[in-house]
């Protein structure tokens, strides 16, 4: 299947405004983010497990246990703060 997947904020400055991604039937986000870290370089640096990385699917906040769907649209952000 394919997702749509777009960053936000600073990964949009490190890793492009968007992108698109083949993945297995019944993928997670979580395995999304395990194959973007995968690629090595600019995609490890900004996803790796310790970094606070937020997602959306489909434009609903969500956890990465969540089930992705051919056509998906995930994104990626960093958490906002206000101030």
């Amino acid at each position: 299947m394919k997702v749509r997947v777009r960053y936000f904020a600073s990964l949009r400055e490190q890793l492009g405004a968007e992108e698109a991604v083949e993945l297995p039937e019944g993928a997670t986000v979580g395995a999304l983010r395990a194959e973007l870290v995968a690629r090595g370089g600019s995609h490890a640096q900004a996803l790796a497990a310790g970094r606070a990385v937020r997602c959306a699917l489909n434009q609903r906040m969500c956890g990465e246990a969540e089930v992705l769907s051919d056509g998906a649209e995930v994104a990626f952000f960093p958490p906002v703060t206000g101030g």
